[in-house]
């Protein structure tokens, strides 16, 4: 299981640094298309390079604290379960330096194994990004080398995995030298004080529960460095979730985005109705769809009793899906009112805008009421309504309401299989006054797939590595123990009452580490929310990530129950007397 969890450490960073050296084999090229003649200088200067390394090295960072931590309390357990050992190693004359010096060189053998398995496992999945990025990322990643290898991401995953074990079998090392003849008797150097009779309330929990929790609490160093494993853990997963968002603000995906769209010059609702059926018509066409739009027209808003010019686009029953589809409408918004011939109307909205869910806008004589917001303004690049007003109504309410029947903008979702005599037969039918706009190369939907397959591939392996490191944990835990249960079991505590004291010590253990996990995980999320997301969206604000909070709940207790069977399945198999004699 350690040498599990080097491998995956070293393999994160392989990766990470490879993908941030292949970027910047992508960025020399265009800038050497771009300028012709450029040194190395130039190229690591750039913007894009030094945002894609001091990305990996905050990563860096972020994987060795975590690596260190769950390899440290591995190793650290591990020198628990073989107090007797280095009890007799000191016996037989070894001195503390000796002792240091042998925890730290067993500790060096598994990267004998380790490092190069999380080097190829780096490699080959750095592979598998490039030649995914090639066939779907477009002409942007067109550049992208091929089968390459990445001497820093080898040169960085090795130095991680040297330099995580080194750190991580320090303190454990030092344990393990203090070790002497005397406590080698026993087996077992950890807290083995008698808990005080005032703290033990048998009306809350049933004594195996009690001394599982006692076991927990009462190794100090243990406590923190399991507690602080899973806590980080946690801090890791919350930290990548922001980076979902972050891909979702910077390449935004909407169910109604066209492919193809066709405006009329002056912004007026000048291009004919039936153009729509003219398209549709066509083999290739998915979806077509148009808005029509009155910019300024004079409103009056029933609680301020303010009059003012606002605007008024609207919506056909495919975009109005694709707003719920896309999770635009704030809380509270039921958008089922607009698919009707009625005066119900959403708005857009941003944080300075005074507009709420029940407010009243009569335009025309007629009282329109709004039911639902949306969190941004989409008709501005900022996200902003800067003070004014826009509604948005279904087809038949806007032309009960103006009259108009005719469109200002026509958008066209295309087939993949759509060919290039297609596309001209639909710019065939485009008059003069009109704008013909092909946005097929300015999809991001590859890229975007790519980028997220990406995160959530870093957030599967940090949710394993974390289930590994919570058995791993418990399971040596309970080893270097196993004498104590053995003598529990010859005093009649029977095997159930064993396997509560174990899930009990694992829970003590979870929960301590989920509570730091949460405290810190939130507070470094928001901060990274606001330094990449709204520091450049100013719409955008943080909430609570409660799914991925309970996710977190459900992975913490699931790694727990695991961790916690095989343990006590292995007492449940073992005689009384085997386990009494175990070391």
């Amino acid at each position: 299981m350690t040498i599990l969890c080097i491998i995956f450490a070293v393999f994160l960073v392989t990766a990470v640094f490879s993908m941030a050296d292949m970027g910047v084999k992508i960025e020399s090229t265009r800038l050497i298309e771009k300028h012709n003649n450029l040194s190395f200088a130039d190229i690591w200067s750039s913007t894009t390079t030094q945002t894609l390394f001091t990305t990996a090295a905050i990563l860096f960072a972020f994987i060795l604290i975590a690596g260190i931590l769950m390899v440290s309390s591995s190793i650290n357990t591990n020198v628990a379960q073989r107090t007797k050992f280095f009890g007799m190693m000191r016996c037989i004359g070894m001195s503390k330096s000796q002792i240091i010096h042998f925890v730290r060189l067993e500790a060096l053998m598994w990267c004998k194994t380790a490092i190069p398995i999380g080097i190829i496992i780096g490699v080959i999945f750095t592979w598998i990004l490039c030649i995914m990025l090639r066939c779907v990322g477009g002409e942007d990643f067109s550049a992208i080398p091929m089968f390459k290898i990445s001497l820093i991401g080898i040169i960085s995953g090795i130095l991680l995995g040297v330099t995580t074990v080194l750190i991580a079998a320090s303190s454990p090392a030092k344990r393990a030298a203090k070790v002497s003849p005397v406590t080698a008797v026993s087996g077992n150097s950890e807290n083995t004080k008698n808990i005080r009779h005032t703290v033990i309330n048998t009306h809350i929990f049933k004594i195996e529960t009690i001394l599982g929790i006692h076991h927990a609490i009462s190794a100090k160093k243990n406590l923190v460095l399991m507690a602080s494993s899973f806590a980080f853990s946690i801090i890791l997963f919350l930290s990548f979730s922001v980076l979902v968002d972050f891909i979702n603000y910077i390449m935004p995906q909407s169910f109604a985005s066209p492919d193809i769209s066709i405006s009329s010059n002056d912004t007026t609702n000048t291009i004919k109705y039936s153009l729509l059926d003219s398209i549709g018509s066509i083999n290739g066409v998915k979806h077509v769809f148009g808005r029509r739009s009155i910019l300024d027209i004079p409103a009056k808003l029933e609680k301020e009793n303010h009059s003012d010019y606002i605007g008024i686009i609207s919506y056909s029953e495919f975009e109005l899906t694709g707003l719920v589809k896309d999770k635009v409408l704030k809380k509270g918004s039921d958008i089922s009112k607009l698919y009707d011939d009625s005066n119900y109307v959403l708005a857009t909205w941003d944080k300075d805008s005074l507009l709420e869910i029940g407010d009243k806008i009569y335009v025309n004589n007629e009282k329109l009421e709004i039911v639902g917001l949306l969190k941004y303004d989409p008709f501005n690049s900022n996200g902003l309504t800067n003070g004014k007003i826009t509604l948005i109504t279904s087809d038949s309410a806007f032309t009960n309401l103006t009259g108009i029947t005719d469109y200002s903008l026509i958008m066209v979702q295309t087939a993949n299989t759509i060919t290039e005599e297609e596309i001209n037969e639909i710019a065939n039918l485009i008059k003069e006054g009109y704008t013909f706009s092909d946005r097929r190369d300015q999809q991001t939907t590859g890229v975007y797939t790519v980028f997220v397959f990406c995160i959530y591939g870093f957030l599967s392996v940090i949710t394993l590595v974390t289930i590994l490191n919570i058995i791993n944990s418990i399971s040596m835990s309970v080893s270097a123990k196993i004498k104590q249960y053995g003598a529990m079991r010859a005093v009649g505590r029977s095997k159930r009452q064993i396997t509560k004291m174990i899930v009990a010590k694992a829970f003590t253990y979870a929960v301590i580490g989920t509570i730091i996990g949460y405290v810190m995980g939130l507070f470094i999320s928001k901060c990274l929310y606001t330094l990449l997301i709204s520091s450049h969206f100013s719409y955008a604000t943080w909430n609570i990530p409660f799914v991925p909070l309970l996710g977190v709940i459900l992975l913490v207790v699931f790694s727990v129950i695991v961790a916690s069977y095989t343990p006590s399945k292995r007492i449940q198999n073992t005689s009384i007397t085997e386990v009494i004699n175990e070391l």
